[in-house]
């Protein structure tokens, strides 16, 4: 509506302008032919006057002349529009004048001096008493020559009245032709133009979403888009075929393990593996957001390696995604329900959101970051264990298991993926009430020892709550062999070594790890996105200042796992071992917020890695060069996409990691096979990227040769090593996890 506001708003501007311009020119064309009649009617006056007074000031003598010459001036001083006449001896003193005249303009002589000393006739307007008057001057001659002057004075308001008079009608004029001209156009753009534009795009959006029946037969209804809608005909029966072709060849390779893994071919498989079973997907974090921002609502992408993955399989599937709606605007976004359907352009899938109070969100959030998460991470940050905190965590996972149970009513065996360490309750939840529920719990982060795990106060609960799942996954092997061994220090249970599989109260959990991915097929662009990535990446380095022959890069959310500190102290490291490289090298640290609830103590992190940061530009750094470039705001995978393809290094020193898909990314960018990836050890990538330069991030000297290794490794060496870990990344993307964790789940009844 606001684009036909605009057209017409447009169309009113040109149309008052044109309408102004013709306006002024037909304002002064009338003041200017009253402005001549006025002139023609004094001069005519005066030829008339002075006819009658010139015999007077010759043959009168000074005592008569007066008399005289006011005699003759009343019988001319009462015409139309005439204010007065005064006439003057060749002194400029007044002889006589008409009643009423203004003596403003009677002792004025300066024009009568003016006319006589140049033998011609002068005019000019003269305001006086709040009117305008129209006062020509003219001599008065006998045989000898100048005798005095006359002066006529004619009223000039009426010209100001005409001249109002017109721009009054014409506006008038103007005003009923706006409301006319807006009217006509709004009917017009309304209901035949945006109407057929709005019917044509949904028909064309219908058919994008997969729409099998719409078609556009009757073209006859789109009007003068007739012609459009035919070509659109023609391109949507082709992508109907392309789109039959393409699920026929994603069928035809289902049971060939050597063809790559795409979101086609996942969803091939759902149907054949699954016939069409519904998914639930359960987390904490949503994977779109609404928020208000200077008055707009704004959709944007939750970042995290979590969403990352499961929103490709969503996209793919389809099915429910269970999650807390924390945007200010998602209530206004969602239906009374609390449902909508994601992505907002392209939907795919139904996202529902659970609304907590702050209390419930704050209790349930730090339980799950001040006790699970850092209890299952190996970085020395110490848990902290809040019975209230764990009240309320208990309270979540029944508030979500109830919400998912309601969405489960009339599904018959449900397939329910619970991702993460924020709901370990919620398999043994969903489990009770619906036996027939085929349950998973995917666990992003790492699984600590039994010695570690064992701290915990609710231990036994949450494994129990776990135990409910079919199967529990990892991101390796390690992980699972921590949680068979935690489950046998803390759990009476029979554990089954050989199937992994841990049985209790006749329920068998199996433990399996599934290597989490990326969407990634086969990473390849067109010659010009490929030039688009490229000036884009260059464009964000010149905005950042960043102009040296070598440039790094690190993209981390604002976490202490994540090992910022010791990244840059292997980066001053670096240039303390050599020093040629200063002015040669910027790495760029993209660290962006991500726990907004726990902003006091991510601003501590924040103010320490800054500070570490400058410690590093300030002993190596130049006015014109900084070694590291600390950037701690929100990325888009667009703009990371494009650094990630014109680094010559991307640096990971996690302390502790489950995965790290960052890794996967930089690799899956690099289809010129350039590029190195220094990768900690500690992260679970560097199990399956085995051509990363591995590195441990608690040893600086380590981190810092890494970085030379990389910076003078020869091209065919990163061709070699780049094309191995993209072969791994592409033979086990995220379609492969999705295909490999639902059948897992899904096999074992």
């Amino acid at each position: 509506m606001r684009y036909i506001f605009a057209i017409i708003g447009s169309v009113v501007v040109t149309v008052t302008l044109v309408a102004f311009f013709f306006n002024l020119k037909q304002v002064n064309e009338e003041r200017a032919t009253l402005i001549i009649n006025l002139e023609q009617r004094a001069t005519l006056l005066a030829d008339s006057l002075k006819e009658s007074v010139e015999p007077l000031y010759a043959n009168s003598s000074q005592t008569t002349l007066e008399a005289s010459l006011q005699k003759t001036v009343n019988k001319f001083a009462n015409r139309e529009r005439l204010a007065g006449i005064a006439l003057y001896d060749n002194k400029g003193t007044l002889l006589a004048t008409s009643s009423g005249l203004p003596k403003t303009i009677i002792e004025n002589t300066k024009s009568v001096s003016d006319a006589m000393d140049s033998n011609t006739s002068k005019s000019n307007f003269f305001d006086a008493d709040g009117e305008t008057r129209y006062v020509f001057v003219d001599t008065l001659h006998n045989d000898t020559g100048i005798i005095g002057a006359l002066m006529i004075v004619q009223n000039a308001g009426y010209i100001s009245t005409s001249i109002n008079q017109i721009w009054k009608s014409n506006l008038l004029k103007l005003g009923i032709q706006i409301i006319i001209f807006s009217i006509t156009i709004f009917i017009i753009l309304r209901f035949f133009v945006f109407r057929q534009v709005v019917r044509l795009v949904e028909s064309v959006k219908k058919i994008r979403m997969g729409g099998r029946n719409e078609t556009f037969k009757d073209t006859a209804k789109y009007s003068f888009f007739k012609p459009l809608a035919k070509e659109i005909t023609h391109l949507t029966n082709s992508l109907l075929q392309a789109r039959s072709s393409a699920s026929e060849e994603a069928r035809m390779r289902l049971e060939k393990l050597d063809t790559p893994w795409t979101a086609e071919r996942l969803k091939e498989f759902i149907k054949a593996y699954l016939k069409d079973r519904k998914i639930f997907i359960v987390s904490n974090q949503e994977p779109y957001i609404h928020q208000k921002i200077k008055n707009e609502i704004v959709c944007s992408v939750v970042p995290s390696g979590l969403n990352t993955a499961v929103n490709s399989v969503m996209e793919a599937c389809g099915g429910v995604w269970v999650a807390h709606g924390g945007g200010d605007a998602d209530k206004e976004t969602a239906d009374e329900n609390g449902k909508l359907q994601v992505p907002p352009n392209d939907p795919h899938y139904i996202l529902k959101r659970i609304w907590l109070s702050d209390k419930e969100f704050g209790g349930h959030y730090r339980f799950s970051v001040e006790a699970m998460y850092s209890l299952c991470l190996m970085t020395y940050t110490r848990p902290v264990f809040k019975k209230a905190d764990w009240m309320i965590y208990k309270q979540i996972n029944k508030k979500f298991a109830q919400t998912l149970l309601t969405e489960l009513k009339d599904v018959e065996q449900p397939i329910v993926l619970i991702q993460d360490y924020h709901f370990a309750l919620l398999p043994q939840m969903i489990k009770e009430s619906r036996p027939d529920a085929e349950v998973g719990i995917f666990w992003h982060v790492p699984w600590p020892s039994p010695e570690a795990f064992s701290v915990c106060p609710w231990r036994k609960e949450i494994l129990k709550g776990m135990l409910g799942a079919d199967i529990v996954g990892f991101n390796t092997q390690q992980f699972c062999n921590n949680f068979i061994d935690t489950i046998g220090k803390e759990v009476e249970s029979l554990i089954d070594l050989e199937t992994f599989s841990i049985t209790r109260e006749d329920h068998t959990t199996h433990i399996k790890s599934f290597p989490i991915s990326i969407a990634f097929s086969d990473g390849k662009e067109t010659p010009m996105e490929q030039s688009e990535f490229n000036n884009l990446g260059i464009s964000i380095l010149k905005k950042l200042g960043i102009q040296t022959k070598y440039f790094g890069i690190g993209v981390d959310r604002l976490d202490y796992a994540k090992g910022i500190p010791e990244r840059f102290a292997g980066i001053k490291h670096f240039f303390e071992a050599h020093p040629e490289y200063k002015g040669e090298l910027t790495f760029l640290q993209i660290a962006s917020p991500h726990r907004e609830h726990f902003k006091e103590v991510q601003q501590q992190y924040q103010d320490w890695i800054t500070k570490e940061a400058d410690k590093v530009n300030q002993k190596f750094g130049t006015k014109e060069w900084k070694p590291i470039v600390l950037e701690t705001t929100q990325y888009s995978q667009r703009d990371l996409s494009a650094l990630f393809k014109i680094a010559h290094f991307c640096l990971i020193t996690s302390l502790h990691d489950s995965m790290n898909l960052v890794a996967k990314e930089y690799v899956a960018m690099r289809n010129d096979s350039l590029g190195v990836l220094i990768l900690s050890q500690f992260a679970g990538a560097s199990r399956h990227l085995k051509e990363a330069l591995i590195v441990n991030p608690h040893n600086t000297e380590e981190i810092g040769t890494a970085i030379f290794t990389a910076l003078s490794m020869p091209t065919s060496e990163q061709y070699r090593r780049m094309n191995i870990m993209r072969t791994v990344i592409k033979d086990y993307n995220v379609y492969r996890w999705a295909a490999e964790f639902i059948k897992s789940v899904t096999s074992l009844n």
